[in-house]
């Protein structure tokens, strides 16, 4: 099998080869640190990564909107203020891009035929399709109304004060990011990464009664957007995310992950959602372990998991620059030496 034959079959419940290998996100600086003055491509070439992606919610340098650049201060496509200190996430800044009900009207949207994204895509389709998963990561329904609103504590607020307000923000990233994944996915993309973040380590940032009522009417129409456009769909949570996943699951999504192993059994997801798991070796040992200690995780992380197939392995979120780049390598080749099925380890 090749990369996508892999991948696919894995989302479609069969059994691939062997265990595929991908992530979400990987840091440049990881990628030049390990393989000097690479492109992406020599890197994922030399690695041989299943699945390759691009980014949906970045924008190009010479694309961001600045308001004030030695403050980092810029304007999203949402409309929103946002200040970035030279993090890789930036924070919104007040005031509100909506107050009221009534902002609707007046509001333009952003054009998803305006996405930077979609160059980017193009060019991982001419030299991957065919060969290798290829897949978007972006957004849905719950990171746009906090942009709009200048936070998620307004945003909760809103639940009780503004409702008819929440359910519109939330049709406008619903429209939003439906016409744009279904237009990546006509230009050759496999896979959608939906990466809003619900959850964190003690549970769900909003309780399961406002998720129902608020998110996921517009949660649905995404996924639906890129079922009907053929695409496939794994939906990523930081944290114990389990009071949402069952709401999640019905709406359609093939796979959860990358998911947090110390908060979340995957093999219980899998088989009682009945979905693919992607994840999941622990985030801060691949940066303070050893590459014997990442490689004896990654191991169980395969027995306990890969065992019962429908798993990909990642990290449990991304590869940042706080990860080790040995521990990387001890992980990437521990799956591909023990990971052919059947598993025998």
């Amino acid at each position: 099998m090749n990369s996508l034959e892999r991948v696919l079959a894995t989302l479609q419940g069969k059994t691939p080869d062997r265990v595929p290998y991908g992530e979400m996100f990987i840091d440049k600086k990881i990628m030049n640190m390990l393989v000097p003055d690479c492109t992406y491509d020599e890197f994922i070439e030399h690695y041989d990564v299943d699945i390759v992606t691009c980014l949906t919610m970045a924008e190009k340098p010479e694309n961001i909107q600045w308001i004030d650049q030695g403050q980092g201060l810029w304007r999203d496509k949402w409309g929103a203020v946002q200040k970035n200190d030279g993090n890789v996430i930036s924070v919104i800044q007040e005031p509100p891009v909506l107050k009221t009900f009534e902002d609707v009207r007046n509001y333009i949207a952003p054009n998803p035929d305006d996405a930077t994204v979609i160059a980017d895509l193009a060019r991982l389709v001419k030299q991957y399709k065919g060969k290798r998963a290829i897949a978007v990561v972006g957004e849905e329904v719950f990171a746009p109304p906090q942009y709009m609103r200048a936070g998620l504590q307004t945003l909760v607020f809103d639940f009780f004060d503004q409702p008819e307000l929440v359910h519109a923000m939330v049709d406008i990233a619903a429209t939003y990011h439906a016409r744009l994944y279904q237009k990546l996915i006509s230009m050759g993309a496999d896979i959608v990464f939906l990466g809003d973040d619900y959850t964190a380590k003690s549970g769900p940032m909003i309780s399961p009664e406002h998720f129902r009522e608020f998110m996921l009417p517009g949660f649905r129409k995404v996924v639906k957007a890129i079922k009907d456009a053929g695409g496939y769909v794994i939906k990523h949570t930081d944290g114990d995310c389990w009071k949402l996943l069952p709401m999640m699951a019905e709406a359609g999504v093939d796979m959860f992950g990358p998911l947090e192993s110390p908060y979340m059994d995957l093999a219980r997801v899998r088989d009682e959602l009945n979905v693919g798991v992607m994840g999941a070796v622990n985030v801060d040992l691949l940066g303070r372990g050893t590459p014997e200690e990442v490689q004896a995780y990654t191991l169980e992380t395969i027995r306990k998991f890969s065992t019962g197939g429908r798993h990909i392995l990642s990290s449990a979120n991304s590869i940042s620059t706080a990860v080790n780049p040995a521990n990387f390598e001890a992980m990437v080749a521990t799956v591909k030496k023990y990971g052919a099925y059947p598993i025998s380890i």
